[in-house]
């Protein structure tokens, strides 16, 4: 199963105005990106004082991209699960499917970011993974069932009712950001995109190798669990400085050769002194150059 290779860009809303946001957006729309991403965090986590930084709620964010947008897909990368009760974050993910006009495609992931949940009194990140485990059925179940009743560890529902139902049947694409053991066979269970982050290695490149190694794992654990390991795609995020255009296309074309089809770059200039919009729109203008490039079947396939 070959699958088409599709480019994203994600906008942080990190010490960003909400015009420059909707600039980012409107160029993202027009350009033909395929889909557009913010990130959900309810604090700044860029940098040793990231907590005083500026930052805006990201499922608001997608409302505002939905009705500022007309082509491209969005959605939140990665929604922080235990932020939400997950019949909140269903009936959210429906409205913005709604007010998209079925252009959602879910992102979610186990959360990760200590402070916010020590700042807020957010209960949750030390079971995080089995948390995000019953988080999938319950969304799951609310986005396609009539009526739910889960009895879970950490979530319940009673006779629960959930209308409407997504614009995409049965529901919105998921994507699971993971790169641990057990978040992996999470998205060989629930996941139509497994989206990865690899940041800190000596380049690029070698990011793109490590986020490959991880995907033969995920292969195992779907072959384990029976399921076409194919079906799964694979999404790779590109962190670039907004000025380097060769090494932006250098580590695109490094996730491509190793099996990625789903490319996010993220403009990251935060902190860097550089524009973020003129950031987007160089990334905007190379874009048709990066579609040039070829991906490559992941190894072992």
């Amino acid at each position: 199963m070959r699958h088409p290779i599709r480019f994203g860009l994600k906008v942080s809303s990190e010490d960003m105005t909400v015009a420059d946001m909707r600039s980012c957006w409107r160029i993202a729309d027009e350009a033909g990106f395929d889909h557009l991403w913010d990130f959900d965090h309810l604090a700044g986590v860029k940098g040793d004082d990231g907590p005083n930084h500026s930052i805006f709620d990201g499922w608001a964010l997608l409302a505002a991209m939905a009705e500022a947008t007309k082509r491209v897909r969005i959605g939140c990368l990665v929604t922080g699960n235990t932020y939400r009760h997950p019949a909140v974050l269903a009936k959210l993910a429906v409205t913005v499917d709604h007010l998209s006009g079925a252009r959602l495609e879910f992102g979610i992931g186990a959360g990760h970011a200590a402070i916010e949940h020590q700042m807020y009194g957010i209960e949750g990140l030390e079971h995080r993974v089995g948390r995000l485990s019953e988080s999938l059925q319950v969304l799951k179940a609310l986005w396609t069932q009539e009526s739910s009743t889960f009895d879970g560890r950490y979530y319940r529902l009673h006779d629960a009712v959930a209308n409407p139902k997504p614009l995409q049947r049965p529901h919105p694409p998921i994507w699971l950001g993971a790169r641990g053991d057990t978040t992996l066979k999470l998205v060989a269970r629930h996941a139509d995109v497994w989206n990865v982050t690899v940041r800190g290695s000596a380049s690029g490149a070698e990011d793109a190798r490590v986020a490959g190694l991880l995907g033969l794992r995920l292969r195992e654990e779907c072959e384990r669990l029976g399921r076409e390991p194919a079906e799964v795609r694979w999404s790779g995020q590109v962190f670039w400085d907004g000025r380097d255009l060769g090494a932006l296309s250098s580590d695109v074309a490094a996730y491509l050769e190793h099996g990625f089809t789903e490319v996010v770059i993220f403009p990251d200039v935060r902190g860097g002194g550089a524009d973020p919009v003129a950031a987007v729109f160089a990334a905007a203008e190379e874009l048709d150059t990066l579609r040039q490039l070829r991906a490559s079947e992941p190894a072992g396939a």
